[in-house]
């Protein structure tokens, strides 16, 4: 039996402010959002280096660099929840992308909410109230 991570399922606000200092230790970088594009939602940010955009480009599909493993990340490689790419959006600055994908199967995260299934990312929101976060998909 797994625990549940307080960090992925809990609803305390604890924000990793840092993290951009940590993902600095991978030079050559540019943050990417990641957008379905049948329903416009954002389902994760990462990071992307040249040899990841060139294989994603060239393979068709969502590819990575782990800043915490230091490796080409390959999404679905493990989990099996692959993501097709359909456009790549480049910002303004040319410091930034947006993958434009559509999953193969489901979510892109690798926490499951209680069905067992992968959600997206962001699956949590800010209660501006009491500063709580609120589980949008248990």
């Amino acid at each position: 039996m797994t625990t549940a991570n307080p960090l992925e399922e809990g609803l305390t606000l604890t924000l990793d402010f840092d993290k951009l200092a940590k993902a600095a230790e991978s030079p050559g970088i540019l943050p990417c959002a990641v957008q379905n594009v049948d329903t416009g939602e954002v389902i994760l940010v990462a990071y992307v280096n040249e040899l990841a955009l060139k294989t994603a480009i060239e393979r068709r599909i969502a590819v990575f660099w782990s800043t915490s493993r230091r490796e080409l990340w390959i999404k679905g490689d493990t989990s099996g929840e692959t993501f097709e790419l359909l456009e790549v959006l480049v910002n303004c600055e040319q410091n930034s992308l947006v993958y434009k994908v559509r999953p193969n199967r489901g979510g892109i995260c690798h926490t499951k909410n209680s069905a067992g299934e992968p959600r997206n990312c962001y699956y949590r929101a800010i209660n501006f109230e009491t500063g709580a976060l609120e589980n949008l998909n248990p």
